[in-house]
């Protein structure tokens, strides 16, 4: 497996502003969000994997500037979708996409050069973990509002952990910021797939976006918790 390199804060990017405390959609308007918002989701996917495949030869300098490229996107398109702006909106979440892939493309390259199976074991835990997360968080019909703060401040003390082990040396740091990260992006999972139950479709760019940097957190970290065991 491909040399870990420790906790690294980037890999939790920035989480969307968002709305909540609306009523559940039934019917027909809930399935057309659902299958809207995942299927950016899905194609947000795409332009990742193509990200990461044009960039897996790319510097780490370079992949930060790309990094910080897709926290633009993620800003600007919270900015489009609430002035009603859905198509730029849109182009803004594939672009989230394509540049949180350049960036990640040299990690995940190193990672198929030293064991190509551990990312696709990485791909189905992920499937698998958010597949359940979200059905528990949109079967759910009680509004989970109160569990953003909650989330948000533990994302903080995860970023803050990161920083910290970056200096200094604590034992299974790899395995503690890896297990918190999936803990912590699992309840988002629950949570955004809450408030997709009960979202219009002029939410549906924002919650995308959500459930697509779930999705990728909860990889890394599980990429990470695989490559810190296989060392």
């Amino acid at each position: 497996m491909a040399q870990s390199s420790g906790p690294q804060p980037s890999q939790a990017a920035a989480y969307p502003g968002v709305t909540v405390g609306s009523r559940p959609l039934e019917g027909d308007q809930a399935r057309t969000v659902f299958g809207q918002v995942m299927g950016l989701v899905a194609v947000t996917l795409g332009f990742l994997a193509l990200g990461a495949y044009i960039g897996r030869d790319l510097s780490g300098g370079v992949g930060i500037a790309f990094f910080i490229g897709g926290l633009g996107c993620i800003f600007g398109l919270n900015i489009a979708s609430s002035r009603g702006r859905e198509q730029l909106a849109t182009t803004l979440l594939f672009g989230l996409g394509l540049l949180l892939g350049l960036s990640l493309g040299p990690v995940l390259n190193s990672y198929a050069q030293a064991d190509p199976s551990a990312l696709w074991e990485a791909a189905g835990v992920t499937g698998g973990f958010v597949a359940s997360l979200g059905t528990v968080g949109y079967a759910t019909r009680r509004d989970l509002s109160s569990w953003y703060r909650v989330l948000f401040v533990a994302l903080l003390a995860l970023l803050a952990f990161g920083i910290v082990a970056i200096f200094v040396s604590i034992p299974h740091a790899n395995v503690i910021w890896s297990v918190g990260g999936l803990v912590i992006f699992g309840g988002f999972t629950i949570f955004d797939f809450n408030r997709l139950r009960r979202a219009g479709q002029e939410s549906a760019v924002p919650i995308a976006a959500s459930i697509f940097l779930d999705v990728l957190n909860v990889f890394l970290f599980v990429l990470e918790l695989f490559g810190g065991q296989r060392d």
